[in-house]
């Protein structure tokens, strides 16, 4: 059965900015995959099940991105429940890559990934396969229902404990890859285009974002859950469609290093 156990030992890349560190998340072997999704779901958006493999390092935020962070690069701070930890929100798809963009023109990154040789890294949003494998645990995953725990008291604030508002991140307990508040707090903005389900020919499945093509769809995939959600919508699988331009007051964002390209978004 599965329990409680952390993982031994964490690789973290540690950014000169408040709140960002990064947890590596190492490639899979060739012929290794994880199952993507969930058989078990009364959602058919989540289904079918099907393996992907990601056949590359990449690193994810432990936090998601907090209102002093947002702040630091944007100077402003949209978020309605204020706090410089708590996660930014009312923050749109459009304008989280607006963010993405200005930190990685930041010249203190630039010297400190001149410094650390990864001269060519950069800041994006991760794809759904990327959030999802990671929010499991990666190579650590216990199968749990929820994200580090079947317990998602231990994990993620949501309807039944967060007072109905956001709360600072890295609270509760983390998951298998010392990752927080992947499960409630707020959702998070992934890269990839809404589609109602995974029964397509074009679904990747090595790790890459969903787009179509030749022109990017109407709508985005928000995953995690949120503080006000019920538990159902707090699980690894659970994934919601959103509008880019929209701001809401439960979407938020963690970032993605890739450490040597950003050719997968």
């Amino acid at each position: 059965m599965p329990n409680d156990k952390k993982p031994r030992e964490i690789s973290l890349l540690t950014f000169p900015f408040p709140d960002l560190q990064m947890v590596k998340v190492p490639k899979q072997q060739a012929g290794v995959s994880f199952l993507m999704g969930d058989a078990n779901s009364w959602y058919d958006r989540e289904k079918p099940v099907h393996p992907v493999s990601i056949p590359y390092d990449y690193y994810i935020g432990q936090f998601l991105v907090t209102q002093r962070l947002y702040k630091l690069i944007m100077e402003e701070n949209p978020s309605w429940f204020v706090g410089d930890r708590r996660p930014v929100e009312q923050v749109s798809w459009e304008e989280a890559k607006k963010f993405i963009e200005k930190l990685n023109t930041k010249e203190d990154l630039k010297r400190f990934l001149k410094d650390k040789d990864f001269e060519n890294g950069v800041f994006r949003l991760p794809t759904e396969a990327e959030w999802e494998y990671a929010a499991r645990g990666g190579r650590h995953s216990q199968g749990y229902e929820y994200c580090g725990s079947n317990d998602l008291k231990k994990v993620g604030w949501y309807s039944e404990n967060s007072g109905e508002e956001t709360k600072p991140v890295g609270l509760l307990i983390s998951n298998e890859l010392g990752l927080y508040d992947m499960s409630g707090n707020v959702d998070e903005w992934c890269e990839d285009d809404w589609h109602d389900d995974y029964n397509a020919a074009d679904r990747p499945d090595d790790g890459s974002a969903w787009k179509d093509t030749p022109s990017r769809g109407a709508d985005r995939v928000v995953r995690g859950g949120s503080y006000f959600t019920y538990p159902v919508r707090c699980r690894p699988a659970y994934r919601l469609i959103t509008s880019p331009g929209y701001r809401y007051r439960y979407v938020g964002f963690r970032l993605v290093f890739s450490p040597s390209t950003g050719k997968l978004i």
